[in-house]
């Protein structure tokens, strides 16, 4: 280009036509500049993979860049489509199915156990709403919900003797994963050690009330030899009973589904002063026991469920709060729903225990439970009776400043006090 110009100053000057031929000059150069685009679009148009075109000064420079900035993409994609393509296979290779969702719950992707659990296909399914291929009403409201922490237990659209676990965890921008994964051997596990537990409870129910019965009869022989001891074997069996009781109540709550028995208006306020009656009673006038009841709100359930859940609690406050402690009970509503309270003054429980005192036979003091008679299973019974009701629990506790435990129950659950009394 400085040769151009040069040229086309030198042939001005020697000509005395410098504006003629500098027009012309200008017109050559724009000329080039043309081509040069021209080019440049046409290998654009091609392919940048391919070697750029031949060029001087800054053209050359041009392709040269455009080339490598091509060349480094190229090979970042490159490096994304097989780590994509890892991710892919080993996605696929899982055994637990996994499918993933835009914001609209269109499927974008799904792995072969995919096919096998749910019946999906791909590509047939994708673009899909998963609620038009997967129809079952529980899992429709699960996809709905977008967001749940609750994973969901459903019958295999594909085989409805294989039960899969399903959770639906957000990721990306609106997106969500799908996973579902066969618990078929871990339900059959599960009713194997129910059915355990039942048998075993209930054979060893008719023995109990047999030695019972003998030792009641040994205890009115007033033999100061024998009298520790019986009392001791009479104490001993009595806790073996409960043991056995509450095995088998949690074994019922276990196996009844609720949807077989109908559910009938319960006049909490009513139940809840029989529980109070006998609290104050095991109490001994011991503790301050205070109550807060709404008489008008009832709640649709079973009776003598709800007793077992709402009288555990209760007396667990009375059975770990020191002498003098206060106890405070409280049944009420917002429009939350309704909420059954227990706080006492007790000792409080450590933060690492709570997440684990539902479960069976656990304790945070074993010596101080066994000495109070306590089986390790009436909070695993008031979680099963609260999980039947659509109902949670809350534990609210620190050391040295008491327990407050709360229980929480659906706003479509109850219901105002129209003449129904507790039965």
């Amino acid at each position: 280009m400085v040769i151009l110009a040069g040229a086309a100053v030198l042939f001005g000057f020697a000509t005395g036509r410098f504006f003629l031929i500098g027009l012309l000059a200008a017109l050559i150069y724009l000329g080039l500049h043309l081509y040069q685009i021209y080019r440049l679009e046409k290998w654009l148009q091609i392919g940048s993979e391919l070697e750029p075109p031949h060029a001087y000064g800054i053209w050359g420079e041009l392709y040269h860049h455009l080339y490598r900035r091509e060349r480094r993409n190229q090979e970042r994609e490159r490096r994304l489509r097989a780590l994509l393509n890892r991710f892919q296979d080993s996605a696929a290779a899982l055994p637990d199915a996994i499918v993933a969702l835009n914001s609209k719950g269109e499927i974008e992707w799904l792995n072969k156990a995919a096919a096998k659990l749910l019946g999906l296909r791909a590509p047939h399914d994708i673009g899909q709403s998963i609620t038009n291929l997967v129809r079952q009403p529980a899992f429709t409201a699960l996809a709905q919900n977008r967001v749940s922490e609750t994973p969901l237990q459903i019958p295999s659209p594909v085989d409805g003797s294989v039960y899969l676990l399903v959770r639906i965890v957000p990721y990306g921008k609106d997106e969500r994963l799908l996973i579902a994964r066969d618990v078929t051997q871990l339900q059959k596990l599960e009713q194997i050690r129910r059915d355990f537990v039942a048998n075993v409870s209930h054979e060893l129910r008719t023995p109990l009330t047999v030695v019972s019965g003998y030792l009641e009869t040994l205890a009115d022989i007033k033999d100061p030899d024998w009298v520790d001891s019986v009392n001791a074997m009479r104490q001993q069996t009595a806790r073996m009973q409960h043991i056995v009781e509450d095995l088998l109540l949690l074994a019922r709550l276990e196996s009844d589904k609720e949807s077989t028995r109908d559910k009938q208006p319960v006049a909490v306020p009513d139940l809840l002063e029989d529980v109070l009656r006998e609290a104050r009673e095991l109490s001994r006038g011991q503790h301050v026991i205070e109550s807060n009841l709404d008489p008008n709100l009832l709640l649709d359930g079973h009776r003598s469920e709800l007793y077992s859940a709402f009288s555990n609690l209760v007396f667990n406050a009375v059975q770990y709060t020191p002498a003098g402690g206060r106890i405070t009970v409280k049944w009420h509503t917002d429009e939350s729903g309704a909420h059954f309270e227990v706080a006492d003054t007790g000792p409080g429980i450590a933060a690492h225990h709570v997440d684990r005192l539902t479960e069976r036979f656990y304790r945070v003091d074993s010596a101080r439970s066994r000495e109070l008679g306590g089986t390790g299973l009436g909070l695993a019974i008031v979680k099963h009776v609260l999980t039947r009701h659509a109902a949670t629990l809350r534990i609210d506790s620190e050391l040295g400043k008491g327990s407050r435990f709360i229980c929480d129950f659906p706003a479509d659950r109850t219901r105002a006090r129209s003449g129904v009394t507790a039965g």
